[in-house]
């Protein structure tokens, strides 16, 4: 197997990882405790980025012996944007489409995820 496709199949169990720890966090915050979809959804965001990093950088990606410092800069700055485009897209669907903030968060996390997080983990990030 080349190593792309097993950082691809590490990169999505890290990422199914990260995204249930966004999720519950989400919910658990929303339904729990009765606060703003839109702060449960940044919470959730941050909760799930940590989790995204210390296990892409270790197992997903093996970038461990990397500069962690030049890693965690271009990982903030894809995590930003990340969470902007997450969040922006969650809005959008709750507020102007009236979908329910779980699938609309299901459906922008899909997006987001395929279409911007792992280019730019693997390639961006941890290259």
């Amino acid at each position: 197997m080349s190593s792309n496709f097993t950082s691809f199949i590490r990169y999505n169990i890290v990422a199914g990882l990260a995204t249930a720890t966004d999720f519950l966090v989400l919910v658990l915050l929303t339904e729990a405790f009765q606060l703003w979809y839109m702060f449960s959804a940044v919470t959730g965001a941050v909760s799930g980025g940590v989790v995204s990093f210390i296990f892409e950088r270790n197992w997903a990606f093996r970038k461990r012996h990397g500069n962690i410092y030049m890693q965690t800069l271009k990982y903030s700055a894809v995590w930003v944007t990340s969470i902007l485009l997450n969040t922006s897209g969650l809005f959008l669907l709750v507020e102007y489409l009236h979908i329910h903030y779980i699938l609309s968060k299901v459906i922008v996390a899909i997006v987001i995820g395929l279409g911007f997080n792992f280019f730019t983990h693997r390639y961006f990030i941890f290259n």
